[in-house]
């Protein structure tokens, strides 16, 4: 893809965490790749977490000829809930109120339930976690509720709209 932050790697080693919404600047898969180093003994592996995402890409090419990178975008649009809700302490007492979520965050917890997917399916089971995160992110991106990050939407949306 040619564009103004065109990458060939994701791995800018950038210090994205310094200011308010500099994550936005943050490469897609840049940040797919950071947030599948997670889980205490694959904290700081990037090559790894690299090697993972690279693999799942080439799956999800082989299995459906299209861009891995447009199947991503897709993914990503379709597993941010839009709305959520949050909590409301008035007189000591706890109560849900339903809000609408901003972009930054649907993004966000797109990509953190993708990976938690992945991660949840490839653990104790015969596939890697490449093989599951393709499957994960192409689920995804069909809106199929075999998605972990769709169902985690449907809920997340089903509970905003009885707290109205």
């Amino acid at each position: 893809s040619s564009g103004i932050n065109a990458k060939l790697v994701p791995h800018t080693a950038g210090r994205y965490a310094q200011r308010r919404f500099k994550k936005a600047t943050c490469p897609i898969v840049e940040r797919l790749v950071n947030s599948l180093m997670m889980k205490g003994r694959n904290n700081g592996k990037k090559m790894k977490a690299m090697n993972i995402v690279k693999h799942a890409f080439e799956i999800l090419y082989l299995t459906s000829g299209e861009n891995p990178l447009q199947i991503l975008v897709r993914a990503i649009e379709s597993s941010g809930a839009r709305e959520d809700s949050t909590r409301i302490g008035r007189g000591g007492t706890v109560r849900r109120q339903a809000v609408d979520v901003s972009p930054l965050r649907r993004v966000d917890q797109a990509i953190k339930h993708m990976c938690t997917g992945a991660r949840d399916a490839a653990f104790r089971n015969i596939k890697t976690i490449s093989e599951c995160l393709a499957d994960e992110i192409y689920n995804a991106s069909k809106g199929s509720s075999n998605s972990f990050a769709i169902k985690k939407k449907d809920e997340l949306e089903r509970q905003a709209k009885s707290n109205r």
